[in-house]
């Protein structure tokens, strides 16, 4: 019985193989594949023809040695799974990083950091050279990892505005403040008088420059923000017992600024159960603008839009950027926000 010979698989191809089929050294192949500019464009065609050809995939961790680059970024939330898992924001926040880094061949690690230990162990990783840089959301007052990193020789790029110094900080905000103003602006324009705030938390600066927009508007003194202000924590059961709250202390209130469009979900249930109309007797105008909110509440939500996805590619345009040691025309960078009408206000 004759036996025939199966065809052995063939061997991975290698660098020097791609040198060979394109015709030149290996260490020009190598500066075509790092996207070194010192290749002609005869040397690019070649080897990248060759590399199609072949079926070459570079060995990741050999040229993580070389280059000391990984491929991948860290996407830190300094915030309880809870509450990443519930507000339909972060959401917006993850899809829009792995989006815009999987256009830069990155990969994103997704780093919930909200305990003591926690930070520790964040700051082991970020500091263990498991990632090239990080994009950081971490707003809170009294949040040490702004702190850590500033410790780190690891380039990061924060969403939204620390407390405390911005020294050496590189970082992409929403316009709050002016969107809060906008806002209440726009409830004035109405012809309302007795215009109150929801705010979020009071130890994030999204939250108090959102307060201070109406305040600018409003003309509040502090008792005035003491009476015509109350936190709803960025929660739907927030906004709707902070609603409820300043319904028993403004009973003469005809408009409301949600400092969030989860929170006036819940402000306009509250409305709802006091039988107030909306915008007939009270005009509600919420803030974020959210995809899978303000369109469809009864009745559908008057919002200032900030736009998470311009944001997170403008992150991600400057972390690339400090990776390939470029200059950042600009450490603080605030992006507009826009009102969008709709039937509450």
């Amino acid at each position: 019985m004759r036996v025939t010979a199966q065809p052995q698989p063939s061997a991975r191809p290698t660098l020097e193989d791609v040198a060979a089929r394109a015709g030149v050294s290996r260490a020009t192949a190598s500066r075509v594949l790092n996207a070194s500019p010192r290749v002609s464009p005869e040397a690019l065609e070649a080897v990248t023809n060759a590399v199609s050809e072949l079926g070459y995939q570079p060995n990741s961790a050999a040229r993580a040695l070389v280059t000391r680059r990984s491929g991948a970024v860290a996407v830190v939330f300094s915030e309880p799974e809870p509450k990443i898992f519930d507000d339909p924001h972060f959401a917006r926040l993850i899809r829009a990083a792995a989006r815009a880094l999987s256009e830069q061949d990155a990969q994103m690690v997704l780093m919930l950091v909200h305990s003591p230990q926690d930070q520790e162990r964040a700051h082991r990783f970020l500091a263990g050279g498991h990632v090239d840089g990080a994009l950081l959301f971490a707003p809170h007052r009294n949040d040490r990892l702004t702190g850590v990193v500033r410790k780190l020789h690891l380039p990061v790029v924060l969403g939204g505005r620390p407390w405390g110094s911005l020294r050496g900080l590189h970082l992409v905000d929403n316009d709050n403040e002016g969107g809060g103003f906008q806002a209440t602006e726009h409830l004035k324009s109405l012809g309302r008088k007795r215009i109150v705030h929801v705010s979020g938390p009071a130890d994030e600066l999204s939250s108090t420059d959102r307060l201070d927009g109406w305040r600018r508007s409003v003309g509040a003194d502090d008792a005035a923000v003491e009476l015509m202000s109350e936190s709803g924590g960025y929660t739907r059961q927030g906004g709707r017992n902070a609603m409820r709250t300043l319904l028993r202390r403004v009973p003469d209130l005809d408009a409301a600024f949600v400092g969030s469009d989860l929170m006036a979900e819940g402000a306009l249930a509250a409305l709802r159960e006091a039988g107030r109309r909306v915008p007939q007797d009270v005009a509600v105008v919420g803030f974020d603008d959210h995809v899978t909110i303000a369109a469809h509440t009864d009745p559908p939500l008057t919002s200032i839009r900030q736009d998470i996805d311009s944001q997170v590619s403008h992150m991600v345009s400057h972390l690339i950027r400090l990776l390939r040691d470029e200059p950042v025309r600009a450490k603080r960078e605030v992006l507009p926000t826009i009102l969008v009408r709709r039937e509450s206000a």
